[in-house]
């Protein structure tokens, strides 16, 4: 049996003749394509995965370049499953970066590697390729998820070890007659919660630029946007309506990305540590994670005790670094996610935002059964009348009658 993790492309060679059917995470990008030409260069059977989980992936260039190659596309659309099981825990865990920005490719690694492994186990492939790189936060997101799961095959990206530059992956497709690819610029990831950018103009955190049209969700409107009034809905933690609409999880966001993104909120800039402590610089624009995670920390700040709510913070980070690690499927997370789970089920109520240019004022929170006070003299008084209140002489009657 070759070697179980792969880490370059001689790995891949080892493959040859003892792994009988590869399943490779393609998103149609240079580096997906460029294993594809790898793996069928060297004659092992491929089927080719994407899994759409709100990035739109054009389907046309998915099968144009399978074709080219002539492998197998399977196409799995888990929006769904994404925002259930990764956006929806997030938002009550407060998933944020260092409490800066919210994280999105932490999120979707695991569902793409949990979909990768029973694919592969439906189709009795003995092997899963992927193509994170070194400078990639993925490598270790999507192998420590597909060992979490307890695939038994080969796993791994040949980009750990073997290194290439973006030219010379173009200039070998393109020999090939694949010709679509282009200079090394700007990168993206995106699915339906976020979309970030790194490397070409933004390599460098000590200079970088974002051209306007990198954004989409934020980009600025023509004309001037009316300020306007918001409202959220959330029952037992998730949300539920926007102005009274009651929308399902994926719809729900894709309302608030553009309804939010129309006012210039949600952008984002920092700094993101790689496996080995260094950092890399991300640009990313979430207006919907925005007002989400807000609306939620102030709902459940008015409905749950502050005891319970320090320790949820501290438990906060805990939940988001674990993810951010690749230990997404790890006892750690799973009993902080169930503390935090428990946690939402009394949060259920509205908050209201006055929507303006590069701001979300708070302007309500209502909920059923609050901790809030609606009256603070009202509240004092019936303190003070309770501690000052004079005896009821039928009452110490009763009381001396008794004794």
């Amino acid at each position: 049996m070759p070697t179980r993790i792969i880490r370059s492309f001689a790995d891949l060679d080892a493959m040859q003749g003892r792994v009988g059917h590869v399943l490779t995470l393609f998103s149609g990008g240079l580096d997906s394509s460029y294993v594809l030409k790898e793996l069928v260069q060297r004659k092992l059977r491929v089927t080719a995965l994407s899994v759409d989980v709100g990035e739109g992936c054009q389907l046309q260039d998915l099968q144009e370049i399978t074709a080219f190659f002539g492998v197998d596309l399977k196409v799995v659309d888990a929006k769904e499953e994404f925002a259930a099981e990764a956006v929806a825990p997030a938002i009550c865990a407060q998933a944020r970066y260092l409490g800066t920005y919210p994280v999105s490719s932490s999120l979707s690694r695991p569902i793409l590697a949990k979909i990768a492994v029973n694919v592969a186990r439906e189709l009795g492939c003995d092997a899963i390729i992927h193509a994170a790189n070194q400078s990639q936060n993925s490598l270790r997101r999507l192998n420590g998820a597909i060992e979490q799961l307890d695939f038994d095959g080969c796993y791994g990206t040949p980009y750990e070890r073997s290194v290439l530059t973006r030219d010379e992956k173009i200039e070998a497709l393109r020999v090939l007659g694949l010709t679509r690819f282009q200079a090394r610029g700007i990168s993206g990831d995106a699915n339906l919660w976020c979309r970030e950018f790194e490397s070409g103009s933004l390599d460098n955190p000590e200079g970088f630029w974002a051209p306007p049209s990198l954004f989409e969700w934020t980009r600025r409107r023509e004309g001037d946007v009316p300020s306007c009034e918001l409202q959220i809905e959330f029952r037992k933690g998730r949300p539920s309506a926007v102005n009274g609409r009651q929308m399902e999880l994926v719809p729900l966001i894709a309302h608030l990305n553009d309804a939010v993104g129309a006012f210039q909120i949600g952008r984002y800039s920092g700094l993101e540590h790689l496996a080995g402590g260094e950092k890399v610089l991300e640009i990313r624009e979430a207006p919907a994670a925005t007002v989400l995670m807000d609306a939620y920390r102030q709902l459940e700040t008015a409905v749950l005790d502050a005891e319970l709510l320090r320790e949820k913070v501290s438990l906060e980070m805990l939940w988001t670094r674990e993810a951010v690690e690749g230990r997404w499927f790890g006892p750690l997370r799973l009993c902080v996610d169930a503390f935090i789970r428990h946690a939402s089920e009394k949060v259920t109520g509205t908050v209201t935002y006055q929507l303006r240019q590069g701001a979300m004022d708070i302007c309500a929170i209502k909920a059923p059964h609050p901790l809030y006070l609606t009256d603070r003299d009202g509240w004092e008084k019936s303190l003070v009348d309770d501690v000052f209140q004079p005896p009821n002489p039928t009452n110490r009657r009763h009381e001396e009658a008794l004794a």
